[in-house]
């Protein structure tokens, strides 16, 4: 007879390395209560998840239907993306920003951003390296590289609220003098999310001169590229000439085009980094459908109206919102890109924390935002606010803001209650 060992769940680890790593989700909590109020009959206004509303334009769609038709179009697709679809990548790329990409060794399709994010971080990455990544930031950007094993520096997104390019250089500059080891990669993301923040092309030109004279790779991520409300469209990190020796930038159909869930993005600019994400995809993934794809090529090659509709779309919405809260008595700085506005607490609420008013928030105004520390540590002291509801119900939750923060005194009183007891 041979001894088995026993395997109970005290034989197992607490918990398995790379989950270890993570920290508690942040949003769990405001999730759970969301969920919990609309199952008792509220009505929740939620500005909480950057998940675009609105339908994915008519042709695009069309041209799926269309080819899925098409029985041929059912087998495995190629994970680095079909040649069309890569063409027409760099097609969007000389237009809008003057770059020329080689669709061979320059473009490779990903799941959406946030996959081809995660997988070069696993890619680039070897135990203990150390990577920069701001903060606050989207949670993909520090966290793809602590899965993938390495260490992070954080570096400060914001200066007295706002994006500071000079303060933001010198940051970076401190880091990559003083890390060990010495950094390996930057991450950083204009338009931001979560804070709307923007950069012009003289920032990019002294970040790529910073990272060649340090040897630091950058990642941009360019996914709110089209979602601008001034006459300054947003540059990419390519358009400095010899970006690519250092620099490869990410992009997303899902909000350009309203195609969130067809998880269709890119990876495109250093051919290094490329190779080294379309290998660690070919083991991973046979790259999405083939009909998706395709359409996806529809939409970059096409009409760009819908393009212009959307972003008007988001604009108009982020004017109802910033002159409706500000009637209310929660006044937003109102942001010049992304979907999103990021929002100091209201001074009453400010010492509760994000977390604590996001609560507040969401039982007396049946508004969900996302709270700020769940964005990084340096998050806290904000909400942020995505621009996913239609402009009747923005003006509804700003009605329901309104009557929260006449009565802060008492809401206040009954939290710090709440939390006395709770320590007892």
């Amino acid at each position: 007879m041979t001894d088995t060992p026993a395997l109970g769940h005290n034989s197992q680890p607490e918990e398995f390395y790379r989950i270890k790593r993570l920290p508690p989700y942040v949003f769990a909590e405001v999730n759970r209560l969301k969920a919990e109020y609309r199952a008792g009959g509220m009505d929740i206004i939620d500005f909480g998840m950057g998940n675009p509303d609105e339908d994915t334009p008519k042709h695009i769609v069309d041209k799926l239907i269309e080819t899925v038709q098409k029985p041929r179009t059912h087998r495995y697709s190629t994970s680095r993306g079909i040649p069309g679809l890569r063409k027409a990548q760099a097609g969007y790329y000389m237009r809008r920003f003057g770059v020329e990409l080689n669709p061979e060794t320059e473009i490779v399709a990903t799941l959406g951003s946030k996959e081809g994010l995660a997988n070069l971080a696993m890619a680039i990455t070897a135990p203990g390296d150390v990577m920069l990544t701001p903060n606050p930031s989207y949670p993909i950007h520090p966290y793809g590289f602590m899965i993938a094993g390495g260490a992070l520096r954080h570096i400060p997104a914001l200066h007295n609220g706002a994006f500071d390019p000079e303060a933001y250089l010198r940051e970076v500059d401190k880091a990559a003098h003083h890390t060990v080891p010495k950094p390996a990669a930057l991450v950083v993301n204009f338009p931001s999310n979560p804070t709307a923040q923007v950069c012009d092309l003289d920032f990019y030109t002294d970040l790529v001169a910073l990272a060649k004279k340090h040897g630091i790779w950058l990642l941009s991520d360019l996914a709110y590229a089209e979602i601008y409300f001034d006459d300054n469209p947003p540059p990419s990190i390519l358009q400095v000439p010899g970006a690519k020796d250092v620099a490869c930038e990410f992009t997303s159909m899902s909000k350009t085009y309203s195609m969130p869930g067809w998880r269709m993005g890119f990876a495109v600019g250093n051919t290094r980094l490329i190779a080294a994400l379309t290998r660690i995809k070919s083991y991973l993934d046979y790259g999405a459908f083939t009909p998706i794809q395709v359409a996806a090529a529809t939409a970059l090659n096409g009409p760009q109206d819908c393009v212009g509709e959307i972003r008007a779309l988001y604009k108009n919405r982020r004017d109802v919102l910033i002159d409706a809260f500000a009637r209310a008595g929660w006044n937003i700085p109102s942001p010049p890109a992304t979907m999103f506005a990021w929002a100091p607490v209201p001074e009453p609420f400010a010492h509760l924390g994000s977390m604590a008013f996001s609560k507040i928030l969401l039982r007396e105004a049946e508004v969900a935002v996302a709270p700020g520390v769940g964005f990084g540590e340096y998050g806290e002291g904000f909400v942020r606010l995505g621009l996913v509801e239609n402009e009747q119900r923005i003006r509804q939750a700003a009605r329901g803001v309104k009557k929260m923060l006449a009565n802060a005194d008492a809401l206040i009183a009954r939290e710090m209650q709440e939390r006395e007891e709770a320590g007892a």
